[in-house]
């Protein structure tokens, strides 16, 4: 996928032709396919403007005619060996409770898709699934990407300053690691006009 990257970038710069219609790039006469995007993963931690990024995985799927399935995962902590030994009816309380923020979560992140396409009902339809996981953000969203069979993933990122990261934050830093397929980092701005907290 790098090499297809670069390739495009050298084609820019030599006068090859680029049509994201066809899903080909032209170089020295010879079409070279590439991948045609036909579903996104837009992951957010449902911070305050990284609805921001949301417009971005939109933006992306009315022009390629794209899904959109969106995440959020809902980090879990490791179980101490103390905690194992718990009854049981303290184990499902505990399922209950996470249960029940899964849900709530959820329903905020329908909330703020109603109001981001309220004024563009057709585009509704490209978010096919609204999905909430509990575990590491890292490995769940990876596990998401490969079952759902992503082309890209959408995400969004705050900026933390040079010392931290540069831009990146921690789960983006070790997707872009990982991950087998193209990433759009957005940058979150500090103030924008949609919340996922409105």
């Amino acid at each position: 996928m790098q090499d297809t990257r670069r390739l495009i970038g050298k084609i820019a710069l030599v006068g090859g032709k680029i049509n994201l219609n066809k899903a080909t790039v032209q170089f020295k006469g010879v079409d070279i396919m590439i991948p045609k995007i036909v579903k996104i993963l837009y992951a957010t931690d449902l911070s305050i403007n990284s609805a921001y990024a949301f417009r971005y995985a939109l933006n992306t799927a009315e022009k390629h005619d794209a899904q959109i399935d969106m995440i959020y995962v809902f980090e879990t902590q490791p179980i101490s060996g103390e905690l194992i030994l718990v009854e049981d009816t303290v184990k499902k309380a505990e399922q209950a409770a996470k249960d029940a923020n899964i849900r709530r979560i959820k329903e905020r992140l329908e909330v703020i898709v109603k109001k981001e396409l309220q004024d563009k009902p057709a585009v509704m339809d490209r978010v096919s699934s609204i999905q909430v996981v509990a575990g590491d953000p890292t490995v769940e969203i990876l596990k998401k990407a490969a079952e759902l069979k992503s082309d890209i993933l959408v995400i969004g990122t705050h900026s933390k300053g040079f010392v931290e990261h540069a831009f990146l934050g921690s789960v983006a830093q070790r997707l872009l690691q990982r991950i087998k397929i193209p990433v759009f980092i957005i940058p979150i701005p500090k103030k924008t006009d949609i919340a996922f907290n409105n």
